[in-house]
């Protein structure tokens, strides 16, 4: 196998690996992306070590936590901090959602 062909292949394993990622995702990925945001927004209170504040957006958008916390948790988002820089490490790209921008 030549160095091109390795390429292609790394590129396509990393593209299958996203898909998947994407496709797992149980929640629109706009609402992936407002709750990034929501977790990440200036005024959020400190973290408790909880995921109070991720279950309270889940409810305003009558999102069923139940369904989304096991894949939070997945994703190694045991509370709101980790949600922001465990989850956003696996799918910031994907959702197209940065720590440095507000929304």
């Amino acid at each position: 196998m030549d160095k091109d062909q390795k390429k292609k292949l790394k590129a396509q394993f990393k593209q299958n690996e996203q898909d998947a990622l994407k496709s797992s995702i149980p929640m629109e990925i706009v609402d992936l992306k407002e709750l990034l945001s929501f977790l990440n927004r200036e005024d959020a209170p400190p973290c408790d070590h909880t995921l109070k504040e991720s279950i309270e957006f889940l409810r305003s958008r009558d999102l069923v936590p139940e369904k989304i916390v096991p894949w939070l948790q997945e994703h190694g988002g045991f509370c709101d901090c980790e949600v922001i820089f465990n989850v956003y490490d696996d799918v910031g790209d994907i959702v197209g959602w940065h720590l440095d921008e507000n929304a």
